[in-house]
């Protein structure tokens, strides 16, 4: 008979996967070992494998769980009663305050998918198209002679690129917070630049550049810059 699990298993799982994906942004997945994640979870690396049966499902669980968020996030919106521009400004908020909160598990999301198994990438990939999708068809009800021109997707694709990038120099407890970019965002996206309206900040903005830059994701065919890299471990 297997042995029931401890009521903080879920809690301790997600404070694994969180404190992994740190360390998988940080050092990249081939550079980081059980052993330090066990380290920095605060359990033996015995205690580590109750909980995930090897690195490579660690890394799938933390691909699968972000992208999963974004796909409940997505659906919770879609159920609004709000007008199509409502609930795409709504999107584009509630994912910019959700990569606040998960821009370690955002960045092994779009760099380290390429390291997962073929039957976990296509999972992944799918909940990314049906995110993607759903985005598009708020695009194409708001602007049908888009989709009629083949281009609702397009633009769909320009403004995931104005949002899925954010975690490349955009920190929290910055001078510009989430909420500011998010309505940043929104407003170039539907007025352009004109629409863009200052708002005052609390200190001079910096741009502070993540150690890891932005790589290659299944969707985009971004290029990998070249970084320095540790060996890769298990």
């Amino acid at each position: 008979m297997a042995r029931p699990r401890a009521a903080t298993y879920d809690d301790q799982r997600d404070r694994i996967l969180h404190q992994a994906a740190e360390l998988f942004a940080l050092q990249g997945y081939g550079g980081t070992s059980m052993n330090e994640v066990a380290r920095a979870c605060g359990v033996s690396k015995a205690a580590l494998y109750h909980y995930v049966r090897d690195k490579s499902e660690l890394l799938a669980l933390i691909a699968l769980t972000h992208v999963g968020r974004l796909e409940q996030l997505t659906e919770d919106v879609l159920r609004e009663q709000v007008s199509a521009p409502q609930r795409l400004r709504r999107l584009i908020l509630r994912f910019v305050d959700e990569y606040a909160g998960s821009r370690h598990e955002h960045r092994v999301l779009t760099e380290d998918v390429k390291f997962l198994g073929p039957r976990e990438q296509e999972q992944v990939v799918a909940a990314q198209q049906r995110v993607v999708q759903a985005f598009a068809d708020v695009v194409r009800e708001i602007r049908p002679e888009l989709a009629e021109a083949g281009l609702h997707k397009a633009v769909t694709m320009l403004l995931f690129g104005m949002i899925n990038w954010m975690f490349t120099w955009l920190r929290p407890g910055g001078a510009i917070t989430h909420d500011q970019m998010g309505e940043m965002v929104a407003a170039l996206f539907f007025g352009g630049l004109d629409a863009v309206r200052p708002q005052p900040c609390t200190a001079t903005p910096t741009l502070t550049l993540a150690k890891r830059a932005p790589a290659a994701t299944v969707s985009t065919k971004r290029q990998p810059a070249a970084r320095p890299r540790k060996p890769a471990v298990s």
